[in-house]
């Protein structure tokens, strides 16, 4: 499963963390819905990865649920909890901006409720922990619907959770009152993640995208870029939650079509670019980065009066100080830190190994029943883009 189409994957999310420091790094003003769309590609990207993960585990002839849960949590645990704990840890040592207070909540993957029940962003240097609450929540439940439903219902069960999200951005009309909750609890983000999961499980069955996908995304597209770069919010209520309902709904189908198309792999002068290997060390390191960035930018801004550049506020300086910090030291995170735990994931895998009886012409290799070639050259990991998420 390793393949061209997993590597450009990685240049996909190099693209996705470089969005989102652009708008905390360098974007007039400190917010640009750049940023808020990279986290909406990582979002696509994730449920299509993770999906096509758990239907790959669940296809094969040896596959028995509980094993295949269990890897799954302890694989993801392996991934992603090292560094995640290690950056809460130093924020407790150092109260970094006051943020003590409510680490219990960042602590237990609920940072997405502490920012929408207060509706502000305190602490703002682990604001960016609420997609990463959102991921986890969906890491927690979405494995259980994969593995343990009919499989012949998921599809119908992804499409479902697309109509709930969107369902969900429809009762803001009621309140009449923007506020935090309604990009940060969970049935907002589910629409993206979903929206992955549904291409994973339609790849899984050899069906495409649908047409009106396929020849509508460029209309999508124009309209959402439209609405951003032309049509200022609204100060009515009413006309600011649909300016608002536009901007989020527009960018999924454009979304999926550009994970579609990186998954098959890019030919040409992009595909090129997307296998470049800044481009993929970028990718493989992003987790890292989006994790990283705001703490480094807080002790930048501390250290200002030894920096010759101007980090304190959004501009060149910020973005070219904060930003290569950000890279080293996810750079050396990943080496010396990410990595190295990453091979612990071939005790756990999705699929329990059975050995059939050597036969007198065998030379020897273990074989798995029901088990294709690619997974088994893969160790049964079946996706080694995995690690780097």
């Amino acid at each position: 499963m390793a393949n061209a189409r997993d590597i450009q994957l990685d240049a996909l999310r190099a693209v996705a963390v470089t969005m989102v420091l652009y708008a905390h790094f360098l974007a007039p003003g400190g917010t640009s819905f750049v940023g808020h769309l990279g986290v909406r590609l990582f979002f696509v990207l994730s449920g299509f990865l993770i999906t096509r993960l758990l239907i790959d585990a669940r296809d094969a002839a040896a596959y028995e649920a509980g094993p295949a849960l269990r890897a799954f949590y302890i694989r993801r645990m392996l991934r992603i909890f090292p560094p995640y704990f290690a950056v809460l840890g130093l924020v407790w040592l150092t109260d970094l901006e006051h943020s003590r207070g409510s680490l219990i909540w960042h602590a237990l993957y609920l940072s997405n409720f502490w920012y929408a029940l207060r509706n502000e962003w305190t602490p703002w240097l682990l604001c960016h922990f609420w997609s990463l609450s959102i991921e986890e929540q969906f890491y927690l439940a979405w494995p259980l619907i994969v593995l343990l439903a009919p499989r012949r219902r998921i599809e119908a069960i992804v499409t479902g959770v697309i109509l709930l999200s969107l369902a969900y951005r429809f009762y803001w009309p009621v309140t009449a009152v923007p506020t935090l909750a309604r990009d940060l609890l969970p049935p907002a983000s589910m629409d993206a993640l979903a929206c992955g999961a549904l291409l994973a499980a339609r790849r899984a069955r050899g069906a495409d995208l649908p047409r009106w996908m396929q020849l509508g995304w460029p209309v999508f597209a124009t309209l959402f870029l439209a609405i951003q770069w032309f049509v200022p919010a609204p100060a009515n209520p009413m006309l600011e939650w649909a300016h608002w309902l536009l901007l989020e709904v527009l960018p999924l189908v454009p979304l999926v079509v550009l994970v579609t198309a990186f998954s098959r792999g890019v030919g040409g002068f992009i595909g090129k670019l997307a296998e470049l290997p800044p481009a993929l060390a970028l990718g493989r390191i992003s987790y890292g980065i989006y994790l990283y960035h705001p703490i480094l930018l807080a002790y930048a801004v501390k250290a200002q009066p030894w920096i010759p550049l101007n980090v304190s506020e959004q501009g060149p300086g910020r973005f070219l100080v904060a930003g290569a910090a950000t890279i080293i030291v996810a750079a050396v995170s990943w080496t010396v830190f990410e990595n190295p735990l990453n091979g612990f994931k071939r005790h756990f895998p999705y699929v329990a190994r059975r050995a059939h009886p050597r036969s007198a012409g065998d030379t020897g290799r273990l074989t798995f029943p029901g088990v294709s070639p690619d997974h088994r050259a893969a160790g049964l990991d079946l996706s080694r883009t995995e690690a780097r998420r």
